[in-house]
């Protein structure tokens, strides 16, 4: 299948700060394995979400995609063609059709630049060709795109003179204005009320109609993510345990911890509100350990099992000394369990 962004087995391990002890009585290097062996392809547009608890990986994956960090291995390949290796105008050119929307829009915007500049910035860096009258046209336009209107007047303001749900609709602005490829989304609206996250996403969905721009959407929460995506990844402690199109993953999901995920996900139905809600996890006893299999904290190359396995109800003996491949157990829905080893074949792209 070809695929506009392709993620093949990336890995990205942090080292873990030594303590004085540790540098006066040398031991082995630690390390947080914050993505370990990810696989992924998006298609052109089409919504890939990414999702999972904090610490998961979710934003490191976003990172390495953007260029931000390098992945210690693995490749990540943009229309066909390794960006790990590109340098100079080669990655010049690819930024400029690869654009990033991150969690919080005020942070993301400089407070002491007017929108017009601001949106106008990444065609100062990448137009070359437009004169600028030109360039404050397809300012204004873009800005039109997301529904700030009137444009001319949004574009004189400065950001804190914007609502929360204006300002993110300005950073998308920014990143549609050189009509990107693909978009990568961290957490975009988990900032705002709630009463504007719907405003975002289906103004996302429209953008993604409108120009065929593809999303790599990062999230913790499954009710946004099935409003938008179209298929997606569930990471936990730095691996893809659960993968496929949407509702296959979310209304008949594998994992143990896609269950829990789920499980975790509130109703709105006022008579639920004194309900017992039965999450389907166990409580981890103890912090991480780089034998307990939690993931967080384990040395390269040390032999570990399920990084889920302490805090699984389903987990058998086989799950605490191995850990399970990423497996295709339905057309198109891959889960890395024990529960389902028999019945697909690895994921190897």
């Amino acid at each position: 299948m070809d695929y506009l962004l392709e993620i093949r087995d990336i890995k990205k391990y942090f080292p873990i700060k030594r303590t004085f002890r540790q540098i006066l009585y040398p031991e082995r290097q630690q390390y947080v394995k914050a993505v370990d062996g990810v696989s992924f392809g998006v298609n052109k547009g089409k919504v890939f979400v990414i999702a999972g608890e904090s610490g998961s990986g979710k934003t490191t994956v976003a990172r390495m995609i953007m260029k931000a960090i390098e992945p210690d291995t693995g490749s990540i390949l943009f229309e066909e063609e390794d960006i790990t290796k590109f340098t100079g105008d080669r990655l010049k050119r690819f930024r400029a059709k690869v654009q990033m929307i991150y969690q919080d829009p005020y942070s993301s915007l400089d407070p002491r630049m007017r929108i017009l500049d601001t949106v106008m910035e990444p065609l100062n860096i990448h137009d070359n060709v437009s004169s600028k009258q030109q360039k404050i046209e397809k300012v204004f336009r873009s800005l039109h795109d997301v529904r700030l209107e009137p444009a001319a007047e949004v574009a004189s303001k400065f950001p804190h003179m914007l609502s929360g749900g204006q300002r993110q609709r300005a950073a998308l602005a920014r990143a549609l204005v050189l009509k990107p490829a693909l978009i990568v989304a961290d957490e975009p609206v988990s900032m705002l009320d709630v009463s504007v996250r719907a405003e975002i996403l289906e103004l996302m969905r429209e953008l993604k109609e409108k120009f065929q721009i593809s999303f790599v959407y990062i999230t913790h929460d499954l009710s946004t993510a099935r409003y938008i995506g179209d298929s997606i990844a569930i990471m936990y402690a730095g691996k893809i345990v659960e993968m496929g199109p949407i509702d296959n993953v979310l209304l008949s999901s594998l994992h143990p911890y896609t269950k829990a995920l789920i499980d975790a996900v509130s109703e709105p139905d006022p008579n639920n509100l004194h309900a017992e809600k039965i999450i389907r996890i166990k409580e981890q006893v103890g912090s991480a350990d780089p034998r307990d299999g939690s993931g967080h904290a384990t040395s390269i190359g040390e032999q570990i099992g399920c990084r889920f396995s302490s805090r699984c109800p389903d987990a058998m003996e086989v799950c605490r000394n191995n850990d399970p491949e990423l497996l295709e157990s339905q057309r198109d829905h891959f889960v890395s369990c024990f529960l389902y080893h028999k019945k697909g074949q690895a994921y190897n792209q």
